[in-house]
């Protein structure tokens, strides 16, 4: 059992089952035949569609309410806990490049500051080499966010929602980097949720930018021949639900590895083979 806390929410998960329509007359001409036929699958997958976007905004309230009623010296006990774990992974220390999120008070978020700060101040003492850091960009209201460099955490600046973010453009006026153009690949994803299990399922909270964003990056690692980077989370111990919990769809993309405050939980085998 990881964490001081974990709940369960009965819900179930749905997938997307092959979808057997109802035979229709050998009257009904081809063509007729064929529209019925999608019509019916059609209005049946979203019918599971929609019922797995209900079960999540239920999952999400339950998470929001226990996240809320947190102690705030538990949550000080817990972010301190987390970040000092991601600090001395082996997996963390020896990644050249990584893309991680910047954490939002109002959101309940895992605290990350102590994790920027740390990159971006001191060079790793094994290499005296500066890790490369990419940070969220939300470039619009359609899922569309990217990943840009920084260097200093003065390059952020406060948008209209109050959350940090780096600006498009440097001090200079040159444009910041974009992980999805760079030409090096990076080694990790810090990732942020609402939601966990012990299986890898990771719900959101409901923008689909984390997801989007995932699967753009692999399609670049795959057309450059890189390896797919280490996603892992950061977790409060409310945050994590017991297997089965969490609905999800195909375009969820599942996270290799969960680090909650009683330590790294190693999901896929390959983080398991680095922890």
């Amino acid at each position: 059992m990881i964490g001081a806390r974990v709940f369960s929410i009965t819900t179930s998960i749905f997938f997307f089952p092959r979808i057997l329509t109802r035979p229709v007359s050998r009257l009904q001409p081809a063509a007729t035949r064929s529209v019925v036929a999608m019509s019916t699958t059609t209005s049946k997958s979203q019918e599971e569609l929609d019922s797995i976007f209900k079960q999540k905004r239920i999952v999400r309230s339950t998470v929001r309410k226990s996240l809320k009623a947190m102690d705030p010296s538990l949550r000080t006990q817990q972010d301190d806990a987390i970040q000092n774990t991601v600090l001395e992974a082996p997996w963390f220390k020896s990644c050249r490049g990584l893309c991680a999120y910047i954490s939002c008070k109002s959101l309940n978020e895992v605290d990350t500051s102590k994790i920027l700060s740390k990159i971006l101040q001191h060079p790793d003492p094994n290499t005296m080499a500066q890790k490369k850091l990419y940070v969220p960009w939300v470039e619009d209201k359609n899922s569309n966010m990217r990943m840009l460099h920084i260097s200093h955490m003065d390059d952020l600046i406060a948008n209209s929602m109050n959350i940090l973010e780096p600006a498009p453009v440097d001090a200079q006026g040159n444009e910041r980097e974009d992980v999805l153009q760079a030409e090096e690949p990076v080694d990790l994803f810090i990732l942020p949720g609402l939601a966990f299990d012990r299986c890898g399922r990771r719900l959101g909270r409901g923008g689909g930018y984390y997801d989007t964003f995932l699967k753009r990056y692999q399609d670049r690692a795959k057309e450059k021949g890189w390896s797919n980077p280490l996603k892992v989370a950061l977790s409060y111990s409310p945050q994590i639900l017991d297997d089965g919990s969490i609905p999800v769809t195909p375009n969820d993309v599942l996270i290799d590895a969960l680090v909650t405050p009683s330590g790294v939980l190693p999901i896929s085998p390959r983080a398991i083979e680095r922890t």
